[in-house]
């Protein structure tokens, strides 16, 4: 059955990096799939939208910073608006090879899963990220193993893919500031199908990621405040 799939960008500050990712993924080509790409241009301080323009590539340009969550929640919201089957994420600085597409929604399509994950450590290959990053990382799987009793070995990775189910779901909510793993938690209360595929991951080219220090150890804090809170809730009736 022909699939129509978004590809949902979140940019920041990213004109560096955009044209590059935008050609990648003009070369995929999935059967019975049709392809389409919305950048969400988040009030960027560069040329991120001129440069999307001077792409031909579908545009949100948001009159201001909403944060990685309102951005992607944008992104749901046109894909609910268009009659998307297909949601998947890309982050536009680059590290998320397009050429994984295909991995990354099989399982959807094969109706296995609800929520695809792309993990840079089931075969660990690639760009593992930073030192700090891994220490968070590997503290949020544990966190979400004990609470939900499945292992995501990635749950903070931001390439992921959903079904139509899910897009509805997160047109209505979506965590604000570093949704990935509290989304994880609020899809398994809900007893949604997650699973993940290996995929390997690239290290940024241009520009510096906006997450220090200080702001790993505040992030650590809040989301892991917000997980457990969100274990608490009810299901969704």
């Amino acid at each position: 059955m022909f699939k129509k799939i978004l590809l949902i960008i979140p940019a920041y500050n990213e004109a560096k990096n955009i044209t590059s990712l935008i050609k990648s993924i003009n070369k995929v080509s999935i059967e019975s799939c049709c392809l389409d790409i919305v950048v969400i241009n988040d009030c960027s301080l560069d040329n991120t939208g001129e440069v999307c323009s001077e792409l031909n590539v579908s545009t949100i340009n948001l009159p201001c910073n909403l944060g990685i969550g309102g951005a992607v929640q944008t992104g749901y919201k046109y894909a609910k608006e268009y009659g998307y089957d297909i949601a998947i994420q890309v982050d536009g600085d680059g590290q998320h090879d397009p050429t994984y597409l295909e991995v990354l929604i099989k399982p959807i399509l094969n109706n296995e899963a609800d929520l695809v994950i792309g993990s840079r450590y089931i075969e660990k290959l690639g760009f593992q990220s930073s030192r700090i990053r891994r220490v968070g990382i590997n503290y949020f799987s544990k966190l979400l193993k004990v609470l939900t009793k499945q292992m995501i070995t990635d749950p903070t990775s931001g390439f992921r893919a959903c079904n139509k189910q899910i897009i509805e779901l997160f047109t209505k909510r979506y965590p604000v500031d570093y949704p990935e793993p509290e989304s994880i938690m609020y899809l398994k209360r809900n007893e949604y199908r997650i699973k993940e595929v290996p995929v390997h991951m690239k290290e940024r080219k241009d520009g510096k990621s906006s997450i220090t220090m200080l702001k790993s150890v505040y992030y650590m804090f809040k989301v892991s405040l917000a997980i457990v809170l969100d274990k608490m809730r009810k299901q969704i009736i």
